[in-house]
Order: C-alpha cells, then sequence, then structure tokens
C-alpha cells in the first residue's frame, strides 16, 4: 500500500467501489427498468477499459471473494481506510452507465447506482464520501440528480474523459450550472461515455496504447472548458482531474497561452491567460504520478514553480487499481510538511468541505 503517514487527517480522493453485479442494483430500479434489464439479457455495465484479468487493474490483495475488486465494503474499509490510514475515502464508481445510448434507461441507470452507493457504501462507514454518477445523455435530468444529492455524503460529480462531445460545450452546462449553486466540483476521470476513444486519431489495436495514452483525452477536456468559457460562465466552479498524471500540465499551460496571445480575439470570454484559469479552477490526484525514477528537492520545486502551487495536487491512491511504483509516496517524502499537510489532507478538506485535520508525518 506504500507508506503510511501516521495522523488522522489523510484523504485518499481516488478509490474506485465496483458492483458486485447487475442485480445489486434492482432493489433501487423502477420495476419496468428491471424486467428491461432481465428481458434484453444485460449482464452488467463492468467498464471494458479495466480488464478484470490485466495486471494494472487491480492489486493483487483486493482480489478477494467472488465479486470484482472493490466490490465489498468491508474489504476496502480494511485496505482503504485502516491499513492504509485515510480518514477519508472519496468513491468513484466507474460502472459504465454514461455509455448508454438511451437517454432514460443511462439515467435511471445513474440514479440507481447512487441510491446503491448510499445504501451500500455511505451507510457502511463515515469515513465513505462518493461522487454523484450522471449521464450526459441528458445534462438537466444530470442536474436534477446533483440538486437530489448533494448534502448526502455526495461530495463531488464524476464524468467520463471520453464523451460523446467536448464537455466544454454549452449543451453540458446545465450539469455545471448545477454543480457550482450545490457547492461541489466536478470530476473528470478516463472513461468511455460516447462512441469517441480516449485516444484523439481513433481506436487503438492494443490495450496498452489505450492506458498510456489515457491522459490525452483529459487535456483535450481541459483545453475545452478553458476555450469554450465554463469558468467565464461559473467562476465558482472547480474540477478535479482524476488518474491521468500530473507532469503533463504545465506544458499544456506554456502552449496554450502561447496560442491564446494569438488567437484571443476568438474567444473573447477567455480573457486571462489560459494558465491563470487553470490554477483557479483545477486540481489532479497524484496517482499515477509520472516522475522520473530518482526524485529529489531540486526536481520537485521546479515542477511546483512550473505547476504554479502545491494547493492543486490531491492525494490519492487509486485503489484497486496498481500503477506499480511508488512516485507518489517519493513526491510526499520530497515535501516540506506544511505542504505534504496541503496534499495529504487540507486541498481536499477545503474542495470537499470536510472537517479541518492537521499533523501528518510519515511514519518510520
Amino acid at each position: 500500500m506504500g507508506t503510511r503517514f501516521a495522523t488522522t487527517g489523510v484523504v485518499d480522493c481516488d478509490v474506485h467501489n465496483a458492483v458486485p453485479r447487475l442485480s445489486a442494483l434492482f432493489p433501487f430500479l423502477r420495476d419496468s427498468w428491471v424486467d428491461y434489464c432481465q428481458e434484453t439479457g444485460v449482464e452488467g455495465f463492468d467498464p471494458a477499459f479495466y480488464p478484470p484479468g490485466a495486471p494494472l487493474s487491480a492489486r493483487p490483495e483486493s482480489r478477494v471473494g467472488d465479486g470484482p475488486p472493490g466490490s465489498d465494503p468491508a474489504v476496502v474499509r480494511t485496505h482503504v481506510l485502516d491499513a492504509a490510514g485515510a480518514r477519508y475515502a472519496v468513491l468513484n464508481c466507474l460502472y459504465a452507465v454514461q455509455a448508454l445510448h438511451n437517454p432514460d434507461w443511462a439515467a435511471s441507470m445513474a440514479r440507481a447506482l447512487n441510491d446503491w452507493q448510499a445504501a451500500t457504501w455511505l451507510a457502511a462507514d463515515t469515513r465513505f464520501r462518493a461522487s454523484i454518477v450522471v449521464s450526459t445523455r441528458d445534462p438537466h435530468a444530470a442536474a436534477q440528480e446533483i440538486e437530489r444529492l448533494v448534502g448526502r455524503g455526495f461530495v463531488q460529480v464524476l464524468l467520463p474523459a471520453s464523451a460523446a462531445a467536448p464537455l466544454g460545450q454549452r449543451s453540458y452546462w446545465p450539469i455545471y450550472a448545477a454543480a457550482e449553486a450545490a457547492g461541489v466540483p466536478v470530476a473528470v476521470h478516463p472513461g468511455v461515455g460516447g462512441a469517441n476513444p480516449l485516444s484523439p486519431v481513433g481506436w487503438p489495436s492494443y490495450y496498452v496504447e489505450d492506458y498510456a495514452c489515457a491522459a490525452l483525452a483529459l487535456q483535450s477536456q481541459l483545453t475545452s472548458m478553458v476555450a469554450e468559457g465554463v469558468f467565464a460562465a461559473y467562476p465558482g466552479l472547480q474540477v478535479v482531474l482524476l488518474e491521468s498524471g500530473v507532469t503533463w500540465l504545465p506544458s499544456l499551460m506554456w502552449r496554450f497561452d502561447k496560442n491564446w496571445k494569438a488567437l484571443r480575439r476568438e474567444v473573447p470570454w477567455v480573457d486571462r491567460p489560459p494558465s491563470h484559469l487553470i490554477r483557479e479552477h483545477v486540481l489532479l490526484s497524484t496517482t499515477p504520478f509520472d516522475a522520473p525514477p530518482a526524485l529529489d528537492r531540486a526536481w520537485v520545486d521546479r515542477f511546483l514553480t512550473q505547476l504554479g502551487s502545491v494547493r492543486m495536487l490531491l492525494h490519492a491512491g487509486d485503489y484497486p487499481h496498481w500503477h506499480h511504483g511508488d512516485a507518489p509516496t517519493a513526491l510526499l517524502e520530497q515535501l516540506s510538511p506544511p505542504e505534504r499537510e496541503l496534499v495529504l489532507y487540507g486541498n481536499a478538506a477545503r474542495l470537499y468541505q470536510l472537517p479541518e485535520e492537521t499533523g501528518c508525518t510519515p511514519e518510520p
């Protein structure tokens, strides 16, 4: 699980809970939709972008019982909250109901999934928080789902990076309006919510291509949200980029600023350099952390200077996914105690409106 930090103030911002089987959602669905699922013979919506047998899809210790990794609240509690020492864990369920083309079915499945999270996970441990799963097929229904669930243990809205259209486009704005009004961030995670591939050049031949290039979709979506004026329309909105790497952002901001200077008349609502808007509105999770093998403080200083602020980083374990590396822990070890406190707890406490706690020091 990596180095444990001896503190009650750690927030793991990216933990993936899984639906054990489709029938687990039936108690939360209308009878007509249960019948529809059974009559069509659908077996479930487990995400194809994490193949069950792929080594990267699950840590060995998470493969217990008959269900998929992450499907048992007691096991996740033991591994993430107790063994890894997290004070809170933010659940990001990747059950791919957003990929359904039927907008009514997709919205109903998202609602059932959220009610299942509340009954099965949030009720199991007060340290769990959850993301609201919505379907972008019907942004107005998604906005209603956000309004329904805020204040019940749900702390952000979860969107897949590969959507039917760039996420900055105005058809999605009801989602951002609802999130801003509710005071919760919108998180974007690699995943499929439309017919578009994660790659900007088409469908790859191999899984390793898809996985290695996951950050490209996040970069495109971030560029879209800035250029389309999302942050001008919703100045209180915060966006979290999950499981997409971190160190690519400074170079994107540099290129975006340079091109904006020449083309700013095209997007007059972007009235400041894009890097300013990104630093004000965007945070990133630290797993996976794309860093050189040997981290030292000089490298970290350069990175933080280019990024703009340590306040943009959120600690994440990405359970049960397995990245075969300890770069996030190595980063924490290079940070000063105040910086480490922000990454481990302070930034998330501010973002998710959690109780403030302090005192992060590494255990020997």
